[in-house]
């Protein structure tokens, strides 16, 4: 940790101006102006050189770069909540604390979630296709575009943590019955609250639902943690929205059932092998079956500056010698 001086932050990826010009203020930052994505190689070289690293969910951070690390490194500052593209046990032993963002995104993603359980049913762009597409509309025809009303409608929230809880919120307005599952189940104030049915078994709560919404981490317990057995259970008329992390379903799988009926459709936000997207499911979306966005769901102004001035709080914190306010430990995933 550099003392006397401002320490070297080195900055992943471009941020709002905002932030940028205020890190400038506080350190000697390191800003990544073309917001190029940085290489391996790249992200080495940081470690080796820099007090703090301050990544985002597209940088790897992994064993083969903190092994290669130098004495400088004390911090790795996430640009966001998830922290599956750091290897956190790996920096902890390394004697590096890490941080994210948390809380800030709550709002911003709920938002995305409800917007994607609206638009699959209802067939939201597909519609828009029509009006932007080569052939003219014909006009308006009482069976044609048919989609499926949502109210009254079962939806089955997976992880119920802080974006779960406002998917719920959200959803109940919009007369959805609100289920969920979570390693912890909560209290029966809360459950009230939110008008929310409780599932112990993941299996049996998704071979009942209308509509599944993925708001859990990325951790190796949520890896496929809807494999293609888990995706047969979901009836056909049943809907898939992700706007977590691309890794916990079986993407493929998920493609192959809907290919083939077994699944009525899917909205995804996310994917697993970002920023590659399977051709299954671009095929599928050509057919409206489909509704893909690109990582949109945090993608608010608001939201990103609210990350970054949390990244700041963390670094300042820590390099007042004190405990950042975000810390990250391996036994939290």
């Amino acid at each position: 940790m550099a003392t006397g001086k401002k320490p070297l932050v080195v900055v992943t990826r471009r941020l709002p101006d905002a932030i940028e010009m205020r890190m400038r203020e506080l350190f000697d930052a390191r800003l990544n102006t073309d917001d190029k994505p940085m290489s391996q190689a790249e992200l080495v070289a940081a470690a080796k050189t820099a007090d703090v690293i301050v990544p985002t969910v597209t940088d790897h951070i992994d064993r083969a770069v903190l092994s290669q690390s130098g004495e400088r490194l004390k911090l790795i500052a996430n640009f966001g909540n998830g922290v599956d593209n750091i290897d956190v046990a790996t920096a902890v032993q390394r004697g590096i604390t890490v941080t994210n963002t948390p809380g800030v995104l709550t709002e911003d993603t709920a938002d995305m979630t409800m917007a994607l359980i609206l638009a699959v049913p209802r067939r939201l762009a597909e519609g828009a296709q029509v009006l932007t597409g080569s052939q003219e509309w014909s006009g308006w025809s009482p069976t044609w575009m048919l989609g499926h009303r949502i109210w009254g409608k079962r939806l089955g929230i997976v992880g119920m943590g802080r974006i779960g809880q406002a998917v719920a919120r959200r959803a109940h307005a919009f007369g959805l019955k609100i289920h969920y599952h979570d390693r912890r189940r909560m209290t029966e104030a809360a459950e009230a609250e939110l008008h929310a049915t409780y599932w112990e078994s993941l299996d049996q709560m998704l071979a009942r639902m209308d509509i599944i919404s993925i708001n859990c981490p990325h951790t190796p317990a949520t890896y496929h943690l809807l494999s293609a057995r888990r995706l047969k259970l979901i009836r056909p008329e049943a809907y898939i929205v992700n706007t977590a992390r691309g890794e916990v379903i079986d993407e493929n799988a998920l493609a192959r059932l809907i290919e083939a009926g077994e699944i009525a459709g899917a909205g995804l936000d996310v994917f697993e092998h970002e920023p590659a997207v399977s051709p299954k499911l671009v095929k599928l979306a050509k057919a409206g079956k489909v509704v893909l966005l690109p990582h949109l769901a945090s993608a608010t102004l608001e939201g990103r500056v609210d990350m970054g001035e949390k990244v700041i709080v963390n670094i300042k914190t820590f390099m007042d010698g004190h405990r950042p306010p975000d810390r990250v430990l391996p036994s939290m995933l």
